[in-house]
C-alpha cells in the first residue's frame, strides 16, 4: 500500500521491502540481461537513467559486475535538488567502478522561447503544451544521448503503469534501436529489497511517498490507494501520462 500520513529518511524501505517469492531469478535475469546488452553492442549501449530507484539498480548492477555500459541522465532544469543531486552520488558511491554519468541538458535557447512565449506553467495549461515542453527538455537531449548509440537501457517496469503493462524485456524503438527494459518483471517490494540488501543510494523523495519522480512542477506525492504514476501530471487524464520518451509512435 502506498502512500500515508508522515515519512521520515528509510521509510520507503520499511514500508516495502517485500521481495516476490522469484526475486533471485529476477535479479539473476536482470543481471543475464544487462551482460547480453553489453555484449551485442559494445561500446554502442547506454543506460538512460531517470534517477527513479528502479534506475539506480540498474545502475548499481552495471557497477557490482563491471558492465562496459555507460551512464546518461537528463538534467531537464527543472529537477527537485534532491534528484539533481543524484548525478553526484552516483560518481561518488562508485568512485571504485569509476562510473560517469553523462548529463544531457536542454538547448538554451529552446527553453528561453518557449518560457517567454507560454509562461513558466504552460504545462498546466494543456496536453500540448506539457508534451512540448516535454519535448523541450527530455526527448530532443535524449536524441542526443542516444545518437550514436544503438543501444539503450531503461528501469521501466510493467507494474508501474497500464501503458506499460504490454512492454517487453528486448524491444526496438521507434529509430530501430534495440531497447532494454531489464527489470520490466520486478515488483516494488523487489525493488526495496534488493535497495536494502545492497544499500544503494536513492532519492530521498521516495521516503515521502513519490514512487515516480519526474519534474518538479509535474511531480507530488500519491496518497493511499493511489497507483504508482498517480503524482505524474496529475491534473491529466491517465491515458496522457507520458513524456513520449517510451511510446511509439
Amino acid at each position: 500500500m502506498l502512500g500515508g500520513p508522515a515519512a521520515d529518511a528509510g521509510s520507503a524501505i520499511r514500508l516495502y521491502n517485500n521481495p516476490s517469492a522469484d526475486y533471485a531469478a529476477k535479479v539473476h535475469a536482470t543481471i543475464e540481461l544487462l551482460k547480453a546488452a553489453a555484449i551485442e553492442h559494445p561500446g554502442k549501449v547506454v543506460q538512460a537513467t531517470s534517477l527513479g530507484v528502479e534506475d539506480m539498480i540498474v545502475t548499481d548492477l552495471i557497477a557490482r559486475h563491471q558492465l562496459p555500459i555507460a551512464i546518461g541522465t537528463l538534467e531537464t532544469g527543472m529537477l527537485n535538488p534532491e534528484t539533481a543531486a543524484l548525478i553526484g552520488t552516483i560518481e561518488t558511491h562508485y568512485a571504485d567502478a569509476g562510473l560517469h554519468v553523462e548529463v544531457y541538458r536542454p538547448k538554451n535557447e529552446a527553453v528561453v522561447e518557449f518560457v517567454s512565449q507560454h509562461g513558466e506553467k504552460a504545462m498546466y495549461e494543456s496536453i500540448d503544451l506539457r508534451k512540448a515542453c516535454c519535448g523541450i527538455r527530455k526527448l530532443e537531449p535524449l536524441a542526443r544521448m542516444l545518437a550514436d548509440r544503438t543501444a539503450w537501457i531503461t528501469g521501466l517496469r510493467r507494474e508501474q503503469s497500464n501503458n506499460r503493462g504490454g512492454m517487453l524485456d528486448r524491444e526496438v524503438d521507434d529509430a530501430g534501436r534495440a531497447k532494454f527494459n531489464p527489470m520490466i518483471e520486478w515488483t516494488w517490494g523487489d525493488v526495496w529489497h534488493y535497495v536494502a540488501v545492497n544499500h544503494v543510494p536513492y532519492n530521498p523523495l521516495h521516503d515521502q511517498f513519490m514512487p515516480s519522480i519526474g519534474c518538479a512542477p509535474c511531480t507530488r506525492a500519491i496518497a493511499v490507494g493511489e497507483d504508482f504514476r498517480a503524482g505524474r501530471w496529475w491534473w491529466e487524464d491517465e491515458k496522457a501520462k507520458e513524456c513520449g520518451l517510451h511510446v511509439h509512435k
